[in-house]
């Protein structure tokens, strides 16, 4: 038997943990082909088939069954020797994050800086979404770690509380004064987007307190969303800590008709299984970076 590559261990454990090569090759962000070689490659390192290959899917042989055992021990040995041996600065790997774009906009830049401080070598992928779609990609494995909307309720996944948003309401800074504040919410509100948590609330509450015909502007951009508002196009349901920049500025100001939509809460969220030490740092820091952004606003 020739020596095994952890690499094909671990193409091994994401074939099997995600049902196939086409997912396991979208999560460890190589062709299909590739995957197939790897697994290829250590059944012939260990002279053995590891799957059976039919119409039914990759179904693990016996000595499949016994390899999995195998690979989950070392892939646990691997990741304490990582935490507890080898310095972080010498630590280099890939780590792919989901943020929302509340976000995005806040702290994302200050928590990238403190990971390449902790991970010199370490290359972070990042891309910007709504959190049902980070949902999905966390948990098909796409990204390792996803900041949204949560907690996360699947037993697979760890959540870590991050600081929350307060929301306000805001209309553009030369909209007429005179008129009861309640009266703007007549206007287009201009929010998140449709397949979110605070849009879905803040349409439940317009419901109740103005009535069912209030026009909804759902975006997945709170950028426009605030350009719109400071155009006098709608009143915008919008995260505070995003607003006071517009509001420095004098283009948009807040207003209060008795009511303001729930804060927004976030999570850190990760798969357990596998435990990446870098992935658990990564969202301890992220809470780390948040309550300092938080504190300092």
């Amino acid at each position: 038997m020739s020596a095994i590559n952890f690499e094909h261990l671990r193409t091994f454990l994401t074939v099997v943990r995600l049902g196939g090569v086409g997912k396991a090759s979208v999560a460890l962000n190589l062709t299909q082909p590739a995957v197939s070689t790897r697994i290829k490659n250590l059944e012939e390192s260990l002279g053995t088939a590891l799957f059976e290959r039919g119409g039914g899917g990759m179904i693990l042989t016996k000595r499949g069954e016994k390899l999995l055992g195998y690979a989950e021990q070392f892939e646990q040995l691997s990741d304490q020797m990582q935490r507890e041996v080898i310095a972080p600065e010498a630590v280099d790997g890939h780590l792919r994050i989901g943020v929302s774009e509340t976000i995005a906009q806040c702290w994302l830049p200050d928590l990238i800086t403190r990971l390449h401080e902790i991970y010199p070598r370490l290359e972070i992928e990042f891309n910007v979404d709504i959190s049902v779609n980070l949902r999905a990609g966390l948990l098909n494995r796409e990204i390792d770690l996803a900041i949204l909307l949560g907690p996360i309720s699947e037993y697979t996944v760890d959540n870590i509380e991050l600081p929350g948003f307060d929301m306000a309401w805001y209309i553009a800074a030369d909209a007429p004064e005179g008129e009861e504040a309640s009266a703007y919410l007549t206007r287009p509100v201009l929010t998140y987007a449709r397949n979110t948590r605070p849009y879905r609330e803040l349409k439940e509450m317009l419901s109740e307190r103005v009535g069912a015909g209030v026009a909804m502007f759902p975006s997945s951009s709170l950028s426009a969303c605030f350009r719109l508002v400071e155009a006098g196009l709608g009143v915008g349901a919008l995260p505070r800590a995003l607003g006071a920049a517009y509001v420095a500025r004098g283009t948009i100001r807040e207003f209060d008709p008795g009511w303001v939509p729930n804060p927004l809460t976030f999570t850190a969220s990760y798969l357990g299984e596998p435990r990446r030490h870098i992935v658990e740092t990564a969202a301890k820091t992220a809470r780390e970076v948040g309550l300092r952004y938080s504190r300092n606003k």
